[in-house]
């Protein structure tokens, strides 16, 4: 399924049709409590994370969204890189409307989301948060980091420190440190941080890190969202 809209991309209007992949059975008429948001890395598409829902043994709706930028061969970014680990924030926030755009459009407004992104997803799924904090549960950042630029919904999270769980790789040389740095600095201010660094691991997911995703959501959003592993 796919739902087209138009969003700007680093100034330039680009007409972009939002293709995603959606868990088995979902329907338009039902109205669930929560969806499971796919947000997958830079160079990779919507086939990609939707793998980790039944890793992760997924009882809730999910979609995994493709992000808007091609890049040929498959491929497909939420936006360009430019600085490695300190992208501009304009293109950044586009993709956040293209994603709020999508939700917008296929989604209940009650419905809460709960994104889960890798790498420039994980930055996705931050964003989210920090955009509309109230329509987010259990934001999930895997290998990824957040903006620099402030976002709308940052002095509500200061207020409210909802949960966020944010893994990465001991050996992960993709993500820059500046990036990493700046992540440690603002998320246990605005977050009730869940934190896990796993040795041995590089610019990945593994299996333990999908069993402390599990655990988390089951924490969160109740045990009946995630089957036994």
């Amino acid at each position: 399924m796919a739902g087209l809209m138009t969003s700007i991309f680093q100034g330039a209007q680009m007409n972009t049709t939002l293709h995603d992949v959606r868990s088995p059975g979902w329907t338009n008429t039902d109205v669930p409590e929560a969806v499971v948001l796919f947000l997958h890395g830079y160079g990779s598409n919507e086939q990609d994370l939707s793998s980790l829902a039944p890793a992760m043994g997924l009882t809730i709706p999910w979609a995994s969204l493709r992000a808007p930028l091609e890049l040929g061969r498959g491929a497909a970014a939420w936006f360009a890189i430019t600085t490695p680990g300190v992208p501009d924030a304009e293109p950044v926030e586009a993709a956040s409307a293209a994603i709020w755009a999508w939700v917008d459009e296929n989604l209940d407004p009650s419905t809460r989301i709960v994104p889960i992104g890798f790498s420039q997803g994980g930055l996705m799924a931050s964003q989210l948060l920090r955009t509309r904090p109230e329509r987010v549960l259990a934001p999930v950042v895997l290998g990824g980091f957040v903006l620099g630029a402030p976002q709308p919904g940052d002095a509500a999270l200061e207020a409210q420190l909802p949960s966020l769980f944010w893994g990465r790789g001991a050996e992960d040389g993709v993500i820059a440190q500046v990036a990493i740095a700046r992540s440690s600095e603002f998320l246990p201010g605005h977050t009730s941080l869940i934190e896990r660094i796993y040795p041995g691991l590089a610019h990945g997911i593994n299996a333990a890190e999908l069993s402390d995703v599990r655990d988390f959501l089951a924490l969160e959003l109740g045990a009946h969202v995630v089957t036994s592993a």
